[in-house]
């Protein structure tokens, strides 16, 4: 049985950056508990790189180790290493300016740099993720309900069993991307979804409301599904299923 989403709400995109960073430091911090290596897949887009940039300074000084970290990524647009529009880079990039990171333990999906196709590229990282459960799957979404790079009513949207998957013709440039599976992040134990702004305010909506035809819908965690949001982005949630944070003086 697949958990109640729970709703955190939080006053503005900036409160919800360094809101989410607090708890994914302590999530990953309970995640190392007897020694473990977290698990944590990744996502992009302006909202978590500002998540990212805030948990890299909250690290200094707190119990996480960062060589018991493992990460991975939940999509990747199909072009070459050095292309600013691959989501690997900046997070990377923001992520090692504060903390070391284990390149055994650093997992960006393939990059368009040779003759490999999406397709045979997504096969190869998921024989790379193997049997890997994250403990925690980070998912941004975009106004149409995407998550990762499933889109909906796709042709790629869940065609196959596979947990990864080749992306072509994608309605957002560039059109070749690599995309976890729906199968592959609901192996989660934990799946935060960070949304923010007023224009994701209608598929937040349609999501938490069960609606399937939306792939945010049909994603969550094996122990939690949370969706931390800004105000504009929860604008059209009943205020009763909100719990409030970040509230201006």
């Amino acid at each position: 049985m697949k958990p109640t989403p729970r709703v955190i709400r939080f006053t503005d995109a900036d409160a919800l950056a360094q809101g989410a960073a607090s708890r994914l430091l302590h999530a990953l911090i309970r995640f190392q508990a007897d020694d473990r290596v977290a698990q944590l897949c990744l996502t992009g887009g302006r909202i978590a790189l500002a998540m990212y940039s805030r948990l890299g300074r909250l690290v200094a000084g707190s119990e996480l180790d960062p060589s018991r970290l493992e990460l991975w990524w939940g999509d990747e647009r199909f072009v070459p290493t050095d292309d600013p529009d691959r989501n690997a880079g900046p997070a990377l990039a923001t992520l090692a300016g504060h903390f070391p990171l284990d390149p055994s333990r650093t997992h960006p999906m393939p990059a368009a740099d040779g003759v490999v196709d999406a397709a045979a590229s997504a096969a190869t990282y998921a024989k790379e993720l193997g049997a890997t459960r994250f403990d925690l799957c980070l998912l941004g979404m975009g106004p149409d309900g995407h998550v990762a790079s499933i889109f909906p009513g796709h042709p790629a949207e869940e065609s196959s069993g596979h947990l990864v998957m080749g992306v072509s013709d994608s309605p957002l440039p560039p059109t070749e991307r690599i995309s976890l599976t729906t199968r592959a992040m609901n192996r989660s134990g934990e799946v935060w979804f960070i949304v923010s702004g007023e224009d994701k305010a209608d598929a937040v909506a349609r999501a938490l409301t069960g609606d399937h035809s939306l792939p945010a819908a049909r994603v969550h965690g094996h122990r939690a599904t949370v969706w931390l949001l800004d105000q504009a982005a929860a604008s059209r949630l009943p205020y009763f299923d909100c719990s409030m944070q970040g509230l201006s003086r």
